[in-house]
């Protein structure tokens, strides 16, 4: 089992920007996919990003396309979410994960994922 632990979020404007960034520890983390999931107060947890295990093949959520980046960084067992542009509509608590394959379908559920961090909030004022 991997152990993963978020931060990075806040309380910013809409229009402003936020980096997440997500520690991993425990089983090898490198050699598996990795991702990144919300959830908004009420609502399911949704797919926002995802990312193969050499950091080359990255999938995004149609919603946050063009303004999320997520990349990671093996060497330091860390994968970041870059989110610009952020509005209201972002706010939620984001969820890291990690799976147990090298890479993940372009649209991948929760179930493609075996551990889970333990969130952190971001909220996104008008």
């Amino acid at each position: 089992q991997v152990q993963l632990v978020e931060s990075g979020g806040g309380l910013v404007q809409a229009g402003g920007s936020l980096r997440l960034s997500c520690v991993a520890s425990g089983r090898t983390f490198s050699i598996y996919a990795a991702g990144w999931f919300r959830q908004a107060p009420g609502k399911d947890r949704e797919f926002v990003a995802a990312i193969d295990w050499r950091g080359l093949i990255a999938y995004y959520a149609y919603s946050v396309k063009g303004r999320f980046t997520i990349a990671r960084d093996n060497a330091k067992n860390t994968v970041y979410l870059r989110l610009n542009s952020l509005n209201p509509g972002d706010t939620a608590v984001y969820y890291c994960a990690s799976s147990r394959a090298p890479v993940v379908s372009a649209a991948p559920g929760t179930s493609d994922f075996s551990s889970w961090g333990q969130g952190t909030q971001v909220n996104v004022s008008s």
